[in-house]
């Protein structure tokens, strides 16, 4: 049974995944308001609770690595490690924006997954399918709208993640029918989709040290060099 937690922005999310069964037992998502040491242990209990489950039973974690806000990231990854070494179970760090691009891997168009970062500020990546595969296209970003909208090529993309209407509306002006923005309904991070790409490691014995596993932050409005791997961050 693996628990995914995420609560690297506002939006927050937690999956319970069985991988025996190829099934998400529940999943909770919801917007904070910076309370996210109050509110996780609290609605992870209660979904644990609604499949009649204990913490002695999950057998891995996944926690969302960031970028992302600081207190967010914090509360999550000490949640993860803490269990991990607590429960004497694997945990694997995931980056928050492969989280967010996820859903959207299906269709052909390169990927342009956007996160909140504060101050009229985003943290974003940029996804490309290459001889089959999907993979990140150079570095994390820490831009604004108006100046990705400078750095997009007028090519077709998928814009998809935290985008506001008053974002949606820049890109849409900037790129034209060249840019696909994905509806609300279908922005928010799921955790359900956090804990395939962690069972997905987990499954090849690959996981990370819990004392040693640290968040990805971006500081400055430069390209910032994050390798692919978070292993490798």
């Amino acid at each position: 049974m693996l628990l995914a937690i995420d609560t690297a922005t506002r939006m927050a999310s937690i999956a319970l995944y069985d991988p025996a069964a190829g099934r998400i037992l529940g999943e909770e998502i919801w917007y904070s308001n910076d309370n996210h040491s109050v509110e996780l242990m609290p609605r992870v209990a209660r979904l644990m609770g609604t499949q009649g489950l204990v913490p002695a039973r999950l057998t891995g974690l996944a926690v969302s690595l960031g970028p992302g806000s600081f207190t967010g990231l914090r509360t999550g990854l000490s949640t993860a490690k803490g269990l991990a070494l607590a429960l004497k179970v694997p945990v694997v760090g995931i980056p928050t924006l492969e989280v967010t691009a996820r859903p959207h891997m299906t269709q052909r168009l390169p990927i342009w997954a956007i996160l909140q970062a504060g101050r009229g500020r985003i943290c974003v990546a940029h996804f490309a399918r290459q001889r089959g595969h999907w993979r990140r296209q150079g570095p994390y970003l820490l831009t604004t709208v108006e100046a990705l909208g400078d750095q997009v090529e007028h090519e077709a993309a998928l814009f998809c993640g935290e985008i506001d209407a008053r974002e949606a509306s820049l890109i849409q002006q900037r790129l034209g029918e060249d840019a696909v923005i994905v509806t609300p309904a279908a922005s928010p991070r799921r955790a359900a989709y956090l804990a395939e790409i962690g069972w997905e490691r987990l499954a090849c014995g690959d996981h990370d040290e819990p004392v040693t596993l640290s968040p990805i932050y971006l500081h400055q409005e430069t390209p910032y060099p994050v390798a692919a791997n978070p292993a490798d961050a």
